[in-house]
Parts: structure tokens; sequence; C-alpha cells
């Protein structure tokens, strides 16, 4: 079976995000307020699964061995 999956990965709260810091300062330059941002990364795919529990644990262990580094970054996955 053919699974898409939304994968969003971020920094965990208490890590230092220098690219949401700089974003924040030249919105604030450009005249918009924010009180907080984080930058994500969202990465979209298909892939081949026999289940859709199988493909949950396919797109986690992406995340795990890949797309995230599970110290600093959370991740939340979205199968379609």
């Amino acid at each position: 079976m053919l699974f898409r999956a939304e994968i969003t990965v971020k920094l965990k709260d208490g890590m230092l995000d220098p690219e949401a810091t700089t974003i924040t300062k030249a919105l604030k330059h450009l005249g918009f307020e924010c009180r907080s941002l984080k930058q994500a990364s969202v990465f979209e795919l298909e892939f081949e699964a026999d289940s859709r529990q199988n493909a949950t644990e396919v797109a986690q262990g992406m995340c795990q061995r890949l797309l995230a580094n599970p110290i600093i970054h959370d991740y939340s996955v979205v199968l379609e």
C-alpha cells in the first residue's frame, strides 16, 4: 500500500534557535511584533508499507535514524 507522511521536525523547548531569533528581529524591523517564533522543517514523503502500523514505524525510524536528532529535536508524523 502507498502511504503519504508529513513529518515535522523542530527544536525542543529550551534549545537555542538562531534562525528563529534572526527572523523575529527582521519581523520586528518590518513592523511585525511576535512573542515567539520557532523554525521547523517539514518533510513530505510517499512510501510503500504493508499496513498503517508498519508505515508509522517506518516513518518514525526515518526520524530516529536521519531526519531528527532525538537529543535536540521533537518530531511529529502524520499519515494520510
